[in-house]
């Protein structure tokens, strides 16, 4: 799953952020009701940052939503199966004709393994990204709450290399799927096969140490 991810202070994401800015007239009422949009830096549940999405005009636009679903016990929903969610009530629609990316640098996963008696336990903290790339762009879909779009991020099996993280990772998109993905008309199903699985990683200690797109 994915519950955490970076973005780096770029050009790339910094001019999202800004576009973002002026396409959602909305972001004003959020950070007047106590919220925040950021715009860089670690990312958590229930933050409201840039994604992209396309308008109801069919362009392409940078677009302010919140991370997670409502659920009726108001816990939030952070991601969804990809190969369920055409079949799941809270995201069969979104499937359909709601779908955004979310730009990251890369995403965090904590090392999962059973400890005795068979509990599953946390470990080591790592980066993760599409390897040779320093731009992430995980698959996600959005719905409104209250008049705001709310997403959640879809994940499927690991990549290979990944795989003795986690037995999740977030579906990602090579950039030149992006508008594929974002449009109504597409086929999710057959987009979702173009994943890319081919990830490099580091522990999140050494980040400091990290240069993008180099995580050896």
């Amino acid at each position: 799953m994915c519950c955490r991810y970076y973005v780096e202070s770029t050009p790339y994401f910094i001019e999202l952020g800004e576009l973002a800015l002026k396409t959602t007239y909305l972001s004003r009422r959020k950070m007047g009701d106590g919220g925040s949009v950021l715009h860089t830096g670690e990312i958590r549940p229930g933050n409201t940052v840039t994604t992209i999405m396309r308008s109801r005009g069919g362009k392409k636009l940078a677009f302010h939503m919140y991370w997670g679903f409502t659920a009726q016990n108001r816990s939030l929903i952070i991601n969804a199966r990809s190969e369920t969610a055409a079949e799941r009530p809270m995201f069969k629609e979104p499937w359909a004709q709601q779908r955004c990316i979310i730009p990251a640098s890369w995403y965090y996963e904590w090392e999962h393994f059973k400890g005795p008696g068979g509990v599953v336990k946390t470990g080591r903290k790592f980066l993760i990204q599409p390897a040779g790339d320093d731009r992430t762009f995980m698959c996600a879909l959005y719905r409104l709450e209250e008049g705001f779009p709310h997403f959640a991020i879809l994940t499927r099996p690991p990549g290979e290399k990944i795989s003795f993280i986690h037995d999740r990772m977030p579906l990602i998109l090579p950039e030149s799927r992006i508008d594929d993905w974002i449009d109504p008309s597409a086929d999710p199903a057959k987009l979702a096969k173009l994943a890319l699985t081919d990830m490099e990683y580091a522990l999140a200690d050494k980040q400091e140490q990290l240069t993008l797109g180099n995580f050896g």
